[in-house]
């Protein structure tokens, strides 16, 4: 049985983009449902084939014009980064009518390489797209809902979720695959993740010997999730080369595994941190690899404020991604400590946002945000602190408490 299929809010940018580009490439994590939305929007009117198989591989490689012939225009083109060869080809085929829009549409899982070969290859001929896994306003039927501070009116928040029930969907993640199979094991699920997707990826963008290695690797960085991310110190406790432990997180970001979160800079006067923070893309995946497998374990531990702080990030993450926009969001961080999660630099604004795992709002919550606003004076947007209990309300000049819901 077909399991159902979950709208994405990228839809009408995929549509739109296909109307305007030749090509269309869209990346993101694997499983994150690339192939199904390809197939969902334009499986009538395109054939598909994957370049996964060693096979079909070969073929492209082999003989890319006949390949094409194979498979001509309107066509899916599935994990692209596996024939890199082809692109030129497909930039031949493009060429020849340049007028024709939607010929080619590009999935890739591996960030670093496929975007270097298509800017090489597929430059003004493709527009680059992202899809990240599941937001909870995708999740709820929500795909057009818009972030607090870009509507002028007070929101609604999404369904309201209890405590238990939030950490229990925290838990499972947000891949596609969990989200509609409820009854799918998640430690199976996302322990096959693991060793399927991300050692595998690792093996073809890096020469890795040791595994084991890598494996401990993603659980530190699991527990150093929102922290600050001092690459020495970690390869010193795993017993690697510093260089290998920035090999691995290369390889982490380029197959969307990570976002690495860099600080922002201001000539303010002040010293700011320069080190950068990593999050993982899913908070399912975070708690498997912290060896989380209680919602209430995950809540009350050392990392739930961090796995929070996560799901507070990747909200805004995919809401800018579903609408085919890069995210400029940033942390703020001065050598005394005054911190602000997450800045969202947007429209010629600096919204600063605080993620709070307490349910009760209180007024000392706001105070980096206020030492952000005084800092940064009219560069300064009102800020909010985003909280998993359900009130809204004013808690200081300028900033406001939101439900994690209303993201």
């Amino acid at each position: 049985m077909p399991r159902p299929y979950i709208p994405r809010a990228l839809e009408p940018v995929l549509r739109k983009a296909a109307r305007q580009f030749p090509a269309v490439v869209l990346t993101g994590p694997r499983q994150s449902g690339k192939t199904t939305l390809l197939k969902h929007v334009f499986g009538k009117s395109a054939g598909y084939v994957s370049l996964e198989p060693p096979d079909v591989r070969a073929a492209a490689v082999a003989d890319p014009r006949g390949f094409l012939d194979m498979h001509p225009a309107p066509v899916i083109l599935d994990e692209v980064q596996y024939a890199p060869d082809l692109l030129p080809y497909i930039k031949e085929r493009i060429d020849e009518r340049r007028d024709v829009r939607g010929q080619f549409l590009l999935t890739g899982s591996q960030n670093l390489l496929l975007t270097q070969q298509v800017t090489e290859s597929l430059a003004g001929r493709a527009a680059m797209l992202r899809l990240l896994p599941l937001s909870s306003c995708e999740e709820s039927g929500r795909t057009s809902d818009r972030l607090p501070w870009e509507s002028p009116r007070k929101r609604p928040a999404g369904k309201r979720l209890t405590p238990a029930d939030l950490w229990r969907r925290l838990l499972r993640g947000w891949y596609p695959e969990l989200a509609a199979n409820p009854g799918r094991d998640i430690s199976l699920w996302q322990s096959s993740y693991v060793q399927t997707y991300l050692e595998r990826d690792v093996r073809s963008l890096r020469q890795v010997g040791d595994l084991v290695s890598f494996q401990s690797f993603l659980r530190v960085l699991a527990a150093r999730s929102g922290q600050l991310l001092n690459l020495t110190d970690v390869a010193r406790d795993l017993g690697v080369a510093v260089n290998t432990a920035k090999a691995w997180l290369s390889v982490l970001e380029a197959t969307y595994q990570v976002i690495v979160l860099r600080p922002y800079h201001a000539n303010i006067g002040k010293r700011l941190v320069k080190t950068p923070k990593v999050y993982f893309t899913d908070t399912g995946l975070l708690c498997y690899l912290a060896g989380l497998k209680d919602a209430d374990h995950a809540a009350a531990g050392p990392l739930g404020g961090a796995i929070f702080e996560t799901a507070v990030l990747l909200e805004i993450e995919k809401t800018f991604a579903g609408r085919g926009e890069e995210p400029r969001v940033y942390f703020w961080r001065t050598s005394t400590g005054v911190e602000v999660d997450f800045i969202v630099e947007t429209g010629g604004r600096l919204i600063p946002i605080e993620a709070k795992l307490s349910a009760t709002p209180r007024p000392a919550m706001a105070n980096g945000i206020r030492a952000f606003q005084t800092d940064l004076g009219e560069k300064a947007a009102d800020g909010f602190v985003v909280h998993p209990g359900g009130v809204q309300l004013p808690m200081a000049p300028r900033v406001k408490a939101l439900p994690y819901g209303t993201l």
